[in-house]
């Protein structure tokens, strides 16, 4: 049976919660399989708006068992704040399992995230500050504290203890900051291995279990594919892998398992923090698309940075994922525009480019190269078939899904559970 993996097919922020709700009454596991509280998808289920971090969009649906798996770095009162909030709005988060594997977050990453990003000055990545990149960083380099550690007060000690010993001289004499109380923080992880330690599991193996049952796993990835550490726009990317082949080590499933690969992309284009952006609009029609949009990140608030859609990096999504299916998203918001611009290659010093460039250099100069289509007036908020969309609405999908070199299988036309088009099945 199919694992079926998720991912973002631009810079984050394509709507994948709105993908993994519609999927949930057709799978058994979710499986969220790498970033941190950095993410954010939001949900929206009748009137109830519901903005996810760490928890997978599967636990709106009862039926689904909800996991984070390895790939992901956990702060655990982050997690436990979010699950507080939803059991309070009625929504059970006991069937949730997390990978003994996952890394923490732990106050020392929180403090070099804001600091060092602060010090970079006019370079800053644009990081959320919330530590996920030094927590990653810790793992790299062998010095991270994982869920496993909470269930043994010896080895959580001694890990603080050996990572503060750095972390504690960077903080003080680098950056003229306080140290961090090794015992304070013993205290507060302790709090804190109380109350997860009936849901940590080897989730590697569960999943491997579920898939022999014939059950459908949900793979699903946080940020998008421009934002992989690989391949991405580096050095503005995060610190994992939100690509499909970043799924299979993130949740310990081998490759032979994926069936299906599903992109999220909006129907133009939107980052958040720093880095290329070869569409954004720095006019009215970029404060346009971001007020129809509503784009404000889930997790920060922030403003997101908007442009036209860049098939260039739909076509390059298709490549270094191998999507099979893509799922459109705010096709409503182009409502009312008399002509949409689509960037189909770019300019690079006088050189038409039409995949994204090998260097970073390259990218920074890339300037956008259009054709424009005919827009749509009618409101398609209410449509219940693809045939019930405004010919040029149509005829905008299929031109995008050409250009992007595979079908478009869904269309979002609103935020609403009940606002998709379904053009095929997805599972």
């Amino acid at each position: 049976m199919p694992a079926v993996v998720l991912v973002g097919a631009q810079w984050g922020d394509e709507g994948k919660g709105k993908a993994t709700d519609l999927l949930g009454d057709q799978v058994d596991y979710v499986v969220r399989y790498q970033g941190g509280n950095n993410a954010g998808h939001t949900v929206v289920i009748g009137d109830q708006k519901y903005a996810l971090h760490l928890l997978p969009t599967g636990v709106l649906s009862p039926e689904v068992i909800p996991v984070i798996a390895n790939g992901v770095v956990i702060d655990p009162g982050v997690l436990l704040e979010e699950i507080d909030g939803l059991k309070a709005r009625g929504i059970s988060c006991e069937r949730l399992l997390i990978s003994a594997s996952a890394h923490l977050i732990m106050p020392h990453h929180k403090a070099l995230d804001k600091v060092t990003e602060r010090y970079l000055g006019k370079a800053k990545i644009g990081t959320t500050g919330r530590g996920i990149g030094p927590a990653y960083g810790d793992k790299i380099a062998r010095m991270g504290v994982r869920v496993q550690d909470l269930l043994d007060p010896g080895i959580l000690r001694k890990k603080i203890e050996v990572a503060l010993n750095e972390k504690n001289q960077v903080l003080t004499k680098v950056y003229n900051r306080r140290v961090i109380d090794p015992d304070k923080v013993l205290e507060e992880y302790l709090g804190y291995a109380e109350r997860l330690k009936p849901y940590i599991a080897d989730t590697s193996l569960v999943l491997s279990r579920a898939l022999d049952q014939g059950r459908v796993v949900l793979l699903e990835g946080g940020q998008g594919n421009l934002l992989d550490i690989d391949h991405g726009t580096y050095p503005f990317v995060t610190s994992s892998s939100p690509t499909a082949g970043g799924a299979c080590a993130g949740a310990g499933i081998p490759p032979t398992r994926l069936t299906r690969v599903i992109a999220i992309l909006k129907a133009y284009t939107t980052r958040v923090g720093s880095g290329p952006f070869p569409t954004e609009l720095l006019d009215e029609r970029g404060d346009w698309l971001r007020t129809t949009g509503h784009e404000y990140g889930t997790t920060t608030g922030r403003d997101r940075r908007c442009g036209w859609f860049d098939a260039v990096i739909a076509r390059y999504a298709t490549r270094i994922n191998g999507v099979t299916d893509f799922f459109l998203t705010k096709l409503d918001v182009l409502s009312g525009l008399e002509r949409i611009p689509v960037c189909v290659a770019y300019e690079i010093d006088g050189v038409r480019h039409d995949e994204v460039p090998m260097t970073q250099t390259d990218f920074h100069h890339a300037k956008p190269i259009y054709e424009e289509f005919p827009g749509w007036q009618e409101d398609i908020s209410e449509a219940k078939s693809f045939d019930d969309l405004p010919p040029n609405a149509r005829a905008y999908v299929r031109t995008l899904e050409e250009m992007s070199g595979a079908p478009i299988s869904a269309i979002g036309v609103g935020p609403g559970r009940t606002q998709t088009l379904q053009l095929r099945p997805l599972v």
